[in-house]
């Protein structure tokens, strides 16, 4: 493969290509073939300059790195038939100044033709519109755009100026087309950007000597014959069939039913269904990227539904000014006695603009989310955003980073230290939570092997795993879950441990065996830099109260909203307790976010006004989420998201003050004569694309 480096930064280069050497679609498989590479972090291909746009860590990749996967890019792969037909085919572009100067030359060439063929086409072209108002008027709408349309060519055709009713259709046919393509352009902009949230999963594969290894990789090269690992609280990414693992999988996105059904060798699974609890190795059936286009397509598609209360009224408003356009038509037929400008004053009507405004304005919004990593599932959230004035966070991976440390072990037990922890690993390494993490990470790092020779864990939400070892029972969790829950004895130090925590603010793991509590473990928890700048900035816009409610203990939690200076927190909360405290303060009227990453974050997330989910949360947690935050800018994201919803409101409403300033000038305009019909209906048009353009303008400064 030829090609050139255009433009190279440490970390992020683009390549340029020969397009007669490569179609577009060995440019998407090559796309496919580089972002598995370890250390790439996005890749993408702009098939119109032809060129490669790398982003790649700098710790693991160089250029030099990058140059030669590219020189790897040969005929062996890129001509390899069964590898082009696991990528889809890219679609071609549609051009607006293609489309519109078709329109025009098939306008104008109409005049040319005999006067009969000229009459039949006016009537075809012609008739739909003048039908389509008559319609809205016989069904009641009689002050809907559509009839205002139809109203002007009518009196064009009473007064046998048919140029002009012409030029009125092809004007009306221009300013659609113009505003269809304006709306899905925003649309399409937005599912783009959705879609190069490089998600990832764990592909199952073989390192160079032919053992089996787990590798993380984007979505997007998962392709028909591959094996994913899929564990608790993940989304499936594809259709396939389960090769091992038992899992309670919940159906709920295809078949609406919410018990969780248990699937187990040989069974069907499909995309978008969650591992409620358990692991599952599956061969993938159907390429899971093509799923998620359609999910996200559907997630746009609703976001319509929940549309902002702004936008609503812009509708409402764009509705009602429609009889204003007939009253001020009907006077100027009684003081003119002029048809022409009669026609003049209703080619302008308010509908257009602001019923295409808003919506580009709310999708333009969400796309600018997505710059910056952060999904947001319909602009009624960024509105409820910006209107909260209580922010409700977890802790753990929330406030705090999601890479808690082992600080230290006491074992009660004649087991020494790294005996214990080799037990908590080997239960802890089923489950994405930042404190298993921390037990799992000690254990490589001390390069301590924990064969699993366990029975099947158990995950019990918010307290802790159970399992059996050598027919003795082992649990590991929270203090409630094991001393008051299961009454496990505990020696006597125990509390000046428990004292000690508090004053270092750490974390307290518990590890039982056969009810006799065997090992502690403390954690540290490292706050966020940004998390006491973000709690100070949110504070500036309006947000009076931000809370902390965490399962932790006293300490960890106390030393947490000292460092952040956060207003009040809950420590040994239960999700339940979440869930209440969300309750009480929207029954006394106050507006919620709620921010969290964890399983048992899910409950309070659906409860509140506007449920956020950090970037590293557990899958089903996103799923529950109403926006999603990027996994870069963490806590700074909750930020922009509160912005983006206050600008945006801000946004479409003084878009529709221009929008009834400019239309009602130009309706003046035409009442003294001062511009015809013709004139009026491109200066309508006009400002109709110059408002939708405006409404795309970024919020964020």
């Amino acid at each position: 493969m030829n090609f050139s480096v255009r433009h190279s930064l440490p970390g992020r280069i683009r390549i340029r290509y020969n397009k007669n050497e490569l179609s577009k679609r060995q440019a998407a498989l090559a796309v496919s073939l580089l972002s598995v590479q370890e250390g790439m972090t996005r890749v993408s291909v702009n098939y119109t300059t032809g060129s490669f746009l790398i982003f790649y860590d700098t710790k693991t990749l160089s250029e030099k790195h990058i140059r030669s996967y590219f020189m790897a890019l040969s005929e062996k792969y890129l001509e390899n038939q069964e590898m082009l037909e696991s990528v889809e085919e890219p679609k071609e572009q549609e051009s607006l100044l293609f489309n519109l100067a078709l329109m025009t030359a098939e306008h104008y060439i109409k005049m040319f033709l005999p006067l009969p063929l000229r009459i039949i086409l006016r009537t075809i072209s012609l008739a739909p519109r003048i039908l389509n108002g008559i319609l809205h008027a016989s069904q009641g709408e009689v002050f809907h755009s559509d009839v205002l349309d139809a109203a002007a060519i009518s009196m064009a055709l009473i007064t046998r100026d048919f140029k002009t009713a012409g030029n009125i259709n092809f004007l009306l046919d221009i300013g659609e087309t113009i505003e269809e393509f304006t709306k899905k352009k925003s649309y399409d902009d937005l599912a783009d950007r959705l879609l190069n949230q490089n998600d990832q999963v764990q592909l199952i594969t073989k390192d160079e000597n032919k053992n089996t290894i787990e590798k993380t990789v984007p979505l997007h090269v998962v392709k028909k014959g591959d094996i994913v690992a899929v564990r608790t609280g993940s989304v499936i990414p594809a259709d396939g069939t389960v090769l091992k693992g038992e899992a309670l999988v919940n159906q709920a996105t295809i078949t609406g039913e919410p018990l969780a059904v248990e699937k187990r060798s040989e069974s069907s699974v499909f995309a978008g269904t969650i591992v409620q609890e358990g692991e599952l190795f599956i061969e993938v059936r159907a390429v899971g990227s093509q799923t998620k286009v359609q999910n996200i397509l559907s997630m746009i598609d609703n976001s319509q539904s929940l549309k902002v209360s702004s936008q609503v009224r812009s509708e409402n408003l764009a509705n009602q000014l429609v009889k204003y356009n007939f009253l001020l038509s009907l006077i100027t037929f009684l003081a003119t006695r002029s048809l022409r400008k009669v026609m003049a004053t209703l080619m302008v009507d308010y509908s257009c603009a602001m019923k295409l405004a808003a919506p580009i304005a709310v999708l333009s919004a969400m796309k600018e989310a997505a710059e910056n990593g952060i999904i947001v599932k319909g602009g009624k959230f960024l509105e409820e955003a910006s209107k909260a004035d209580t922010v409700i966070f977890d802790k753990t991976g929330t406030l705090t980073y999601a890479l808690p440390r082992l600080a230290k072990i006491y074992s009660f037990t004649e087991k020494s230290e790294d005996e214990v922890l080799a037990l908590a690993a080997c239960l802890e390494e089923h489950f994405a939570h930042p404190i298993a993490s921390a037990i799992v990470k000690a254990a490589e790092e001390k390069g301590i092997l924990h064969p699993e020779e366990h029975a099947k864990v158990e995950y019990i939400v918010a307290h802790g795993i159970a399992s059996k070892l050598n027919e003795k029972k082992l649990l590991i969790g929270s203090r409630h879950f094991i001393l008051d829950d299961e009454k496990c004895s505990a020696p006597e130090n125990l509390e000046e441990i428990q004292k000690n925590a508090l004053e270092n603010g750490e974390s307290l793991l518990y590890l039982a065996e056969k009810k006799e509590l065997i090992a502690v473990f403390a954690i540290n928890d490292p706050v966020r830099e940004n998390a006491k700048n973000v709690i100070k900035a949110l504070h500036q816009t309006g947000i009076k109260n931000c809370v902390m409610i965490t399962g932790d203990d006293e300490g960890a939690a106390k030393n947490a909203a000292k460092i952040t200076k956060i207003d009040k927190y809950f420590s040994r909360a239960l999700p339940e307790d979440k869930v209440n405290y969300i309750e009480k303060q929207k029954k006394a009227g106050h507006k919620v976010i709620m921010i969290g990453d964890g399983i048992n974050d899910a409950p309070a997330l659906a409860c509140a006004d506007t449920g956020i989910a950090m970037g590293k949360c557990a899958d089903i947690t996103g799923e529950t989420a109403d926006i999603v935050l990027s996994c870069e800018d963490g806590l700074e994201g909750l930020y922009k998201v509160r912005i983006l919803g206050t600008e945006l409101m801000n946004k479409i409403d003084k878009n529709n003050i221009s929008i009834v300033a400019v239309n009602t000038s130009l309706m003046f305009l035409g009442l003294f004569g001062i511009i015809s019909p013709a004139v009026a209906a491109i200066l309508h048009n006009a400002s109709t694309i110059a408002f939708s353009v405006r409404a795309t303008k970024p919020l964020l400064k």
